[in-house]
C-alpha cells in the first residue's frame, strides 16, 4: 500500500527546525505539485529550485531527509526540468516519494483551510508547540482533519460483493466504503453502509487493518463481513451506487493496483487469503 515505504521510515513528529537549502520542498498549486522531470528523486530541494528556504513550513521527515512547503508564489522562475504535475502522480510512483507527495498535500490542505478561526473569524497562526493552527484572538486550536471511513469486503461463500459508483459506469468494481457518522462505532458503520448502499444485512464483522488515505483526508479502516441470511435483490442507493454484483473469486480481475487497502482486500479474497 502507498504508506508502506520500508526500508524508509516516515517520522511525522513536530519540530521547529529551520529549513536548509539541501532540504526538500513541496510546492502545491491547487492539486498540482512542483516536481523534477525525472523518474526518481523527483521532489526538488530549495537549492535545486534556486529559492531561499527561509519561512518554509515543516511537513515531516523520511529517514534523514526533511520536507517543507512554501506557497506557490515562492517559485516564479521558468526553470528547465521542473514543472507542475497533478498530485495523482503519487499513485503511480514505486518509491516513497508517492507517499511523500500526497501526505504533504494533506498537511498543506489543512493549512489552507484553517487560515481563519471557525469560532470568531480572526486569523490563525501556526502553533509553536505542535502541528496545529491557533487563533490569535480567542485561542481556538485546530488539528489536521482526519476523517475515519470504513471499507468492507462482504462475502457469501466464494462470491464477493462489489459495486460501481453512480455516474461512473466504465469504472472498475470496488468494495463498499463510507465515512463514520457521529456516535457510531466502526462496526455499526459497516452494517449501516451495507444496508444503505445495497440493502444487504451482514454478520461476523471482523477488523482487517487500517490505512492513512491522504487523498480524502481520511483513514480507512478495513473489515471483512459475511452475508446475513439468503440473498435478496439489491436495493441500490442510486445517488451513490451505479451497479452491484456478487462476483466469484475466480472472475475477479488481476488489474487492481497495490496502493490501497481496498485493492489488497480484493486480492486477498481472489487468492483465498480471506
Amino acid at each position: 500500500m502507498i504508506q508502506e515505504i520500508y526500508p524508509h521510515r516516515f517520522d511525522n513528529s513536530f519540530t521547529l527546525r529551520m529549513a536548509e537549502k539541501t532540504d526538500h520542498v513541496l510546492i502545491y498549486r491547487n492539486d498540482d505539485v512542483l516536481l523534477k522531470d525525472t523518474e526518481q528523486d523527483i521532489i526538488p530541494t530549495f537549492e535545486e529550485l534556486g529559492i531561499p528556504a527561509e519561512g518554509a513550513d515543516y511537513l515531516y521527515r523520511i529517514d534523514d531527509m526533511f520536507f517543507y512547503t512554501l506557497p506557490p508564489d515562492a517559485f516564479t522562475a521558468d526553470k528547465g526540468g521542473i514543472s507542475y504535475r497533478d498530485v495523482s502522480v503519487s499513485r503511480t510512483l514505486e518509491s516513497f516519494e508517492g507517499f511523500a507527495i500526497i501526505t504533504g498535500r494533506e498537511i498543506v490542505r489543512f493549512f489552507e483551510t484553517r487560515r481563519f478561526c471557525g469560532r470568531c473569524g480572526h486569523s490563525m497562526q501556526h502553533s509553536d508547540r505542535e502541528r496545529a493552527m491557533v487563533c490569535e484572538n480567542c485561542g481556538q486550536t485546530e488539528y489536521p482533519k482526519i476523517s475515519p471511513a470504513i471499507i468492507v469486503a462482504i462475502h457469501d461463500g466464494d462470491d464477493l460483493l462489489m459495486i460501481k459508483s453512480a455516474g461512473r459506469p466504465n469504472s472498475s468494481f470496488h468494495l463498499i466504503a463510507g465515512f463514520v457518522e457521529v456516535g457510531e462505532t466502526f462496526e455499526e458503520t459497516v452494517k449501516r453502509e451495507a444496508m444503505e448502499e445495497v440493502g444487504v444485512k451482514v454478520k461476523n464483522v471482523k477488523y482487517y487493518k487500517s490505512q492513512p488515505w491522504a487523498f480524502s483526508d481520511s483513514v480507512m479502516i478495513g473489515f471483512t463481513a459475511e452475508l446475513d441470511g439468503e440473498r435478496q435483490e439489491f436495493v441500490i442507493q442510486e445517488s451513490e451506487v451505479g451497479e452491484a454484483a456478487w462476483i466469484n473469486r475466480k472472475d475477479i480481475p488481476e488489474s487492481f493496483n497495490s496502493i490501497s487497502i481496498g485493492s489488497e482486500m480484493i486480492s486477498n479474497f481472489k487468492h483465498g487469503r480471506s
